[in-house]
């Protein structure tokens, strides 16, 4: 059976992974993609299918459709977020379709909370300057003390809580879905937006759902305190990008540190690209050779199991 790889992480170890599954039965294909391909070429591709082990592609009703109709049987989505899947679409087609969850906790939060030290004693901007030929000294902010606002408290929010409290940094954690502290010392519990205003730093690492988008907008911007530090190792849609935009160059935003975009790659025409106090990432927190390797195969067993059920 051939399977269809889309999911950037897995890609770039694929060698790793083709003989394992054809050891097992099943062929996979390794997509063209730097990011993400479209429903046009989707539509194209999938029905050549048996399975699909889905990235952050535009996995919508449209596309399992044509899959369906070809020999799309089952389809997993490798990582935690399912923002961009119909799984509704694939409950209507007979399709079976799970995700990962839980395999990359500590990796997001490990790079969160490595932008939060490279925002607070501009690293990037010093290393900017010295390749130029400056010797910049910029005054930096010591973390200690320095409050947290913690959007999402699942595995990779309670991860970086625990790395965050290690800084002495108190924490509000922001989370419907529940209303524990994790047993961190440091953390406490509040609903969105409230105490906002405390915060030196806002990181997200939530989920995207249809609730949440654009939850940091012009309104949130504007009471949160001024020159506050915005760090984003999630989705990228939770942020309204053009409000953040205006709030970076009024100053009410200090600096961001963005590992993902309300659109991907970063257009090269956006303003964010003339902004050198913030720093950006390609979308690549939870991508770690043993975090790849983890949730690749788990992708692999769980849709292995799909295609080989009668």
């Amino acid at each position: 059976m051939k399977v269809l790889v889309t999911c950037p992480p897995m890609l770039g170890m694929i060698d790793e992974f083709i003989p394992a599954a054809a050891a097992r039965g099943f062929e996979l294909v390794p997509a063209k993609v730097t990011q993400v391909l479209s429903q046009d070429e989707l539509v194209e591709l999938l029905p050549q299918y048996d399975g699909w082990i889905i990235g952050d592609d535009p996995a919508t009703r449209r596309v399992f459709e044509a899959g369906k109709a070809g020999r799309l049987k089952a389809a997993v989505k490798w990582g935690i977020g399912v923002d961009n899947v119909d799984f509704a679409a694939c409950k209507d087609l007979g399709i079976p379709i799970v995700n990962t969850p839980n395999m990359f906790g500590g990796e997001v939060a490990d790079v969160a909370v490595g932008y939060v030290i490279g925002l607070a004693r501009q690293l990037f901007l010093i290393d900017r300057g010295i390749r130029t030929g400056e010797w910049p000294k910029p005054a930096g902010m010591s973390l200690a003390g320095k409050h947290v606002a913690l959007v999402g408290f699942g595995d990779i929010g309670r991860s970086a809580a625990k790395r965050l409290a290690a800084f002495d940094m108190p924490i509000v954690a922001y989370d419907p879905g529940n209303d524990d502290t994790g047993g961190i010392q440091g953390v406490e519990r509040a609903a969105w937006p409230e105490r906002i205003e405390e915060a030196d730093f806002i990181v997200f690492t939530c989920s995207l759902n249809a609730h949440n988008r654009h939850m940091l907008d012009a309104q949130v911007l504007a009471q949160s305190k001024p020159g506050v530090l915005v760090v984003n190792v999630a989705r990228g849609p939770l942020i309204d990008e053009q409000a953040l935009i205006s709030a970076l160059r009024a100053g009410q935003v200090s600096a961001a540190a963005l590992d993902v975009f309300e659109e991907e790659p970063l257009p090269a025409t956006s303003p964010l690209r003339g902004m050198p106090a913030c720093v950006f990432g390609s979308h690549n927190g939870s991508n770690t050779k043993d975090a790849v390797r983890r949730a690749s195969r788990e992708a692999m067993d769980k849709l292995f199991a799909f295609l080989s059920t009668p």
